[in-house]
């Protein structure tokens, strides 16, 4: 809590002279073009041998550049120090959290963060207060578990870390316990997951239904802005995956490759608004249980990923949440598909053009109203 406090003293201090503090992967593209649409001044750090798309192809977008040797070098006194004394406010990405490492978020990085850093951790599916763990006290409808591949009784995606990749996972799909213990066995052999990561796997039944992330907003000025904003519908586009849905199923049982579902971009989607009200009630219940497990609570983007699937007790349609996303999500393509926002323009009495605005938005009330205190941790 010490460095909660810091955060905000530094924040209390900077007035309205406001940096936008970007972390270079992810989603520094969307959040580059967001601070300098609102007129801030942007400082980003880049990890060097990795920064051409940034410091050579959309140098436009930022103003000031801090290279490090690695990612984790951020944490060094002369990096904060540089940031700080820009009066920078970072936005968190996935990048960040997994580069840096959340034991360095929560317990050294002395610069504000918009939003709270430690529901950053949350995201994990194995922290014991984690994404399952939220979404189950929010009472939000996620796919059946199975806890051992003995159960198995229906088609099901288990989920397994990489053995070469810690940032992503290995899937395969199993119908029945001979089905699962084949499989694994396969991909042992071929070196895509290891005995550790198969004995943590998730076994979840397969929701055979449309895929939808749908994305939010929640603000921490409450009283000028609402609860939350809902921002729009994606989905992803992943490799291999989607080479394997584009052949026809007899060229597809061809291929003796495993398949993966390594996320690559993504796609804007729409739902039907009939269906539509059970995204915002998740959202509400989701916020409420994050502000009592992770005080102040959500603030930023967030998103529940699912799926719109059939439940097999009433045979009508239930959207079940398998992804919880904490951050911005990297996803361009939510702002110039989604209908909302020209919604959210006529709300706010601005133009909306991207979710990252909203975050923009909030940081410039925040810094005119001397509530930069209220935004940060």
């Amino acid at each position: 809590m010490a460095l909660l406090e810091r955060a905000r003293s530094i924040a209390e201090s900077y007035g309205e002279d406001v940096s936008i503090g970007i972390f270079g992967s992810h989603s520094a593209k969307e959040i580059g073009a967001a601070a300098k649409a609102a007129g801030f001044r942007t400082v980003i750090v880049v990890q060097k041998g990795r920064d051409a798309l940034y410091t050579k192809y959309n140098r436009h977008l930022y103003d000031e550049i801090i290279a490090v040797e690695r990612f984790r070098d951020m944490l060094g006194e002369e990096v904060q120090h540089r940031l700080r004394e820009l009066n920078t406010i970072l936005i968190p990405n996935r990048s960040f959290a997994v580069y840096v490492g959340y034991d360095g978020i929560e317990e050294e990085l002395e610069v504000p963060i918009y939003g709270s850093r430690f529901m950053l951790r949350a995201e994990e599916r194995e922290h014991e207060r984690g994404q399952y763990y939220l979404l189950e006290k929010a009472g939000i409808r996620v796919p059946r578990c199975f806890e051992s591949p003995e159960d198995i009784d229906r088609l099901c995606i288990v989920k397994v870390q990489q053995a070469a990749n810690p940032l992503e996972r290995a899937y395969f799909y199993a119908s029945s316990p001979d089905d699962f213990h084949a499989q694994a066995e396969r991909l042992l052999k071929q070196g895509v997951i290891n005995q550790e990561g198969l004995e943590r796997a998730r076994i979840e039944e397969y929701v055979l239904g449309a895929r939808f992330n749908a994305n939010f907003h929640a603000y921490a000025l409450k009283d000028i802005f609402g609860d939350f904003d809902f921002v729009g519908f994606s989905d992803r586009r992943q490799v291999n995956l989607q080479g394997f849905l584009n052949l026809p199923a007899r060229d597809q049982l061809k291929i003796q490759v495993p398949v993966t579902n390594e996320e690559i971009g993504h796609m804007g989607v729409t739902m039907r608004e009939s269906k539509q009200q059970v995204v915002y009630e998740y959202a509400e219940r989701f916020l409420r249980v994050a502000e009592r497990e992770y005080p102040p609570g959500m603030i930023g983007s967030f998103s529940l990923q699912g799926a719109m699937g059939y439940a097999p007790e009433t045979g009508k349609l239930e959207f079940y949440v398998f992804d919880l996303s904490t951050r911005v999500p990297g996803d361009p393509a939510i702002g110039p598909t989604s209908p909302e926002m020209r919604s959210l323009s006529m709300k706010h009495g601005r133009r909306i053009e991207d979710p990252l605005d909203l975050a923009m938005m909030e940081i410039r009330e925040a810094a005119v109203l001397g509530r930069l205190k209220e935004i940060v941790t």
